[in-house]
């Protein structure tokens, strides 16, 4: 069989708060390591509840392309927030 393969791994939170700020800081540390990553489809469920998934990030579609990267259920308007981290001082 050949395309893509998708990863599931189960980490537990004991919360929805706490287990949607781990997959987002998951999803962003994974996405240096390779272009493949969609953070923008990453969920979160109850263990014994893992056909309810709950978003991790907002991805609506942004004007002039792009999506949103803020928090799922943010409050602000949506904006659009680069996955990769933006170089700095320090090299």
């Amino acid at each position: 069989m050949t395309g893509r393969w998708v990863i599931h791994l189960p980490i537990s939170a004991p919360d929805l708060v706490r287990a949607r700020i781990f997959a987002r800081t998951a999803a962003r540390v994974l996405v240096r390591l390779s272009a493949r990553v969609e953070p923008g489809g990453v969920t979160v469920s109850a263990e014994d509840e893992q056909g309810v998934r709950h978003w991790v990030f907002c991805d609506r579609p942004l004007p002039g392309g792009g999506r949103c990267a803020l928090p799922a259920e943010h409050e602000s308007a949506c904006a659009h927030r680069p996955w990769r981290p933006q170089p700095g001082p320090y090299r």
